[in-house]
């Protein structure tokens, strides 16, 4: 691998583990040659650029009993090789993007060597094997046109049920599942039933977690279009699946109470994704920001349909005394982790604008404001009918792709420039195909604080989880 370039050098001069990062480099042209380096500058979410390394070449992808070469990029961030590259597709202009289990629709590849990153177990060598067995179970790129033969043309029919029927299908299909029992569970449920205009809801009760369900009253008192069930498989073709389950004890350390959790998702989530797998998931399960991670990772979903409660209660009731008491007209959202740490911040647009709205700078004219609707705030407890007529809320943007900001617990990587794979409440367009963030802004120094603060605390916490 030729890394001789001046502009290449200049580059990696700057990158924390530079001598780490160069063996890495050679492992990879060794067993991949035609993986090729590149300087280049990415930019982020949040339109931030940095000056980066970036590797571009074709995977070799077995298909039917014939080869096609899919185009890669991959983007290596300044901690390379202790932190995952970012990964995209490069479809050439005869090729369209197959949106899917491990690509999204502007071509990021979502895999699990992503999401489990661990160097020096983790390395870009195993990353593209990956990338090639996946690939080959579900190419996520076909011809843009059947009129030119081209060598991916014989994976267009293979694509056209999930193109046509099951995809015009899913958006007339309201069907919504919750899963978890308890108070939780139940004011979820009657929630949606109350706001959400659905088809059917069904609620199933994990009776093998510590739990208290609410399910036989339902059965009892029969509520129209809610099926109560004990077997996951009425969950199947769900246009959201809500996760309020929790599997709390005042016996255990909190390590080994979120632990609890993680394990009694892991035996749910798999399944939950292969029954509805264009489903939306909103996870209500405690502690919010950990556990989205975590079922983010066990689902394999794009992390655009994997989103939590987070801090969207909170924003929604912040908003509104800026609005009421405090007479700003403004939308304002809670963003960061759901702890002390969380931090106001405000709208450039009015509440009833139609323009998208954007956050806006930290100010000293914003400031004062928000702290001040922030202290009314406190005051406020959060009870389990509150979150979830908040979880409604988050359930029917999905539903009527309303397109409303909401701040949810999403992937915080990339934004504001966050190096680390973290969830985070940050605010979130959403609509039918989940969530899409609003770019990042500069925030003042107490704020930036916290959310680094936050970015520590969750990282420390995922690396004490067995997952």
């Amino acid at each position: 691998m030729d890394l001789s370039s001046e502009k290449i050098k200049r580059i990696l001069s700057k990158y924390k583990f530079h001598d780490v990062a160069i063996e890495e480099l050679q492992k990879i042209h060794r067993i991949y040659p035609e993986i090729k380096p590149s300087p280049d500058t990415y930019t982020f979410s949040d339109s931030s650029q940095r000056d980066l390394l970036k590797l571009i070449g074709n995977v070799p992808v077995k298909y039917e009993g014939r080869s096609y070469n899919f185009p890669v990029q991959l983007w290596l961030l300044d901690s390379f090789p202790f932190t995952p590259p970012i990964c995209f597709l490069r479809p050439t202009s005869n090729m369209i993007i197959r949106e899917g289990k491990h690509v999204d629709a502007k071509g990021r590849i979502h895999l699990p060597g992503l999401h489990n990153w661990d160097y020096p177990k983790s390395s870009v060598v195993f990353l593209l094997n990956e990338m090639i067995v996946k690939f080959e179970e579900d190419p996520p790129l076909s011809s843009k046109s059947n009129k030119e033969p081209h060598e991916l043309l014989a994976m267009v029919s293979n694509f056209q049920i999930n193109d046509g029927s099951v995809r015009n299908h899913d958006q007339h299909n309201n069907k919504v599942t919750v899963i978890g029992g308890g108070d939780l569970g139940m004011a979820s449920l009657l929630s949606i039933v109350a706001k959400c205009k659905v088809g059917k809801l069904v609620f199933i009760d994990c009776t093998e977690s510590s739990t208290k369900g609410g399910s036989t009253d339902l059965e009892i008192f029969s509520v129209p279009n809610v099926e109560v069930s004990k077997d996951l498989s009425s969950s199947a073709g769900s246009r959201v699946l809500v996760v309020t389950a929790n599997a709390w004890s005042s016996d255990q350390s909190y390590v080994k109470v979120v632990q609890t959790n993680v394990d009694m998702c892991r035996g749910i989530i798999p399944n939950l994704a292969r029954l509805s797998p264009n489903a939306v998931i909103v996870v209500a399960s405690q502690p919010v920001d950990i556990m989205t991670h975590v079922v983010w990772r066990q689902s394999g979903f794009p992390p655009t349909r994997v989103i939590g409660a987070g801090c969207n209660l909170d924003s929604e009731r912040l908003s509104r005394i800026l609005h009421i008491n405090l007479n700003t007209h403004k939308q304002a959202w809670v963003i960061g982790e759901l702890s002390d740490n969380k931090v106001p911040v405000m709208s450039n647009t009015s509440l009833n604008s139609s323009i998208r709205p954007e956050i806006a700078p930290a100010s000293s004219a914003t400031k004062p404001l928000l702290d001040r609707g922030f202290e009314m705030m406190k005051s406020k407890g959060q009870r389990s009918w509150s979150v979830g007529l908040s979880i409604a809320d988050i359930t029917n943007s999905i539903l009527t792709d309303l397109m409303k900001p909401h701040s949810v617990s999403t992937l915080a990587l990339g934004w504001g420039g966050i190096a680390s794979e973290v969830f985070l409440s940050l605010p979130c367009v959403l609509g039918a195909n989940g969530s899409t963030r609003l770019a990042g802004v500069s925030l003042g120094e107490e704020e930036d604080l916290k959310l680094k603060d936050s970015v520590s605390s969750l990282t420390n916490l995922m690396g004490q989880l067995q997952l």
